[in-house]
């Protein structure tokens, strides 16, 4: 049965529940995740130009590239299944097609790749420092979404063996 419980509808079962809290969805991971994402972006304009060079030029380019394969491959797979908390919605179903057959998290390979880009194409260390905290920062997040994916859906734990956390064959 569903019910409509001020900013939604949400399954019952004999009671009334609440929607999830904001830290119950994951709010923590999906702030520190956001302030992240905001600090490479403007990292650039503290140290810009410190080094670079026609090799680092293409690499930025080839990894901005990729990033943007992967996180538009992943926003079209998940389609309404997309959040930026770990904590999968409610109403959502697990998604093993599309860009998912190659990696389980493309929309955080996405952000690794496009952070790497745009600190190499702007020559920026302080960007690419950043970047490696997020790279790390994301590798525990995903961590922690597996296990409420696994809770969730149990077929989880067998799509986690078959397919690559971040980069296909790899990681």
């Amino acid at each position: 049965m569903l019910v409509a419980c001020g900013k939604g509808l949400f399954a019952v079962s004999g009671m009334v529940s609440s929607p999830p809290t904001f830290r119950e969805r994951g709010g923590g991971w999906a702030l520190v995740q956001s302030v992240l994402m905001i600090a490479v972006c403007v990292a650039v304009f503290i140290d810009q130009g410190s080094f670079g060079g026609s090799w680092v030029t293409v690499v930025g380019w080839a990894l901005f590239g990729l990033g943007s394969i992967a996180g538009v491959g992943g926003a079209l797979s998940l389609r309404s299944n997309r959040t930026i908390f770990p904590r999968p919605k409610e109403d959502s179903r697990l998604i093993t097609g599309g860009i998912y057959r190659w990696v389980r998290h493309p929309l955080y390979a996405s952000l690794m790749a496009l952070g790497s880009g745009w600190a190499l194409l702007r020559g920026s260390w302080t960007a690419l420092g950043i970047t490696l905290v997020m790279i790390v920062f994301l590798r525990f997040k995903a961590a922690r979404e597996e296990t409420w994916l696994t809770e969730r859906f149990p077929d989880y734990v067998d799509y986690a063996r078959r397919v690559a956390r971040f980069i296909p064959g790899a990681w």
